[in-house]
């Protein structure tokens, strides 16, 4: 009898094509990943631009307004004046009112004046003074003025570049 052979040809699978569809596949997600991470960063983009944007407003508006929190506080029943120093005078507040450095200590001058009116209603107001980076010098001299007069007061340092919004200013923005 004759013996049996088996035949050991081999069967080869092609993997291109599976190879291919992955490949493809692969190229796809790749593209749909950087599509939305464009469409991501761009949107970010515009976001952290305008939040910057509002920043900066915001950032050049300070507003001063003094308010009742302390319950034990020394002023809390007087109305605050405000006065903000620069480097070249001072400016009260809410009529904006110039007083130039020379003008300070004259005995007629604005300041002078405000300084009389708040000494007679001391009981009634105190002062805010807002100080500028380049408005110390002033302010010294607005500060000697006022202790002298022993007027209650209280101060703030404040940017250049912002905006002093005081009192009713400042209200009347937050309501807007």
């Amino acid at each position: 009898m004759r013996r049996r052979t088996f035949s050991r040809q081999k069967t080869d699978i092609e993997l291109f094509p599976f190879l291919s569809i992955l490949a493809c596949t692969i190229g796809t997600l790749i593209l749909l990943i950087i599509v939305l991470t464009t469409q991501n960063l761009t949107k970010s983009e515009v976001i952290a631009e305008q939040q910057e944007e509002n920043l900066k407003q915001n950032q050049k508006q300070v507003k001063i307004v003094a308010r009742d929190e302390a319950k034990n506080g020394a002023n809390k029943s007087k109305n605050p004046v405000y006065i903000e120093c620069r480097e070249d005078g001072v400016i009260l507040y809410p009529k904006k009112i110039f007083v130039s450095q020379a003008e300070l200590t004259s005995y007629s001058s604005p300041l002078q004046e405000l300084i009389t009116l708040i000494k007679i209603n001391r009981d009634k107001e105190y002062l805010i003074i807002a100080v500028r980076p380049k408005g110390v010098d002033v302010f010294k001299q607005v500060r000697s003025l006022v202790e002298e007069a022993e007027i209650d007061m209280g101060y703030e340092p404040i940017d250049e570049d912002w905006e002093l919004l005081t009192g009713e200013e400042a209200i009347n923005e937050a309501q807007k």
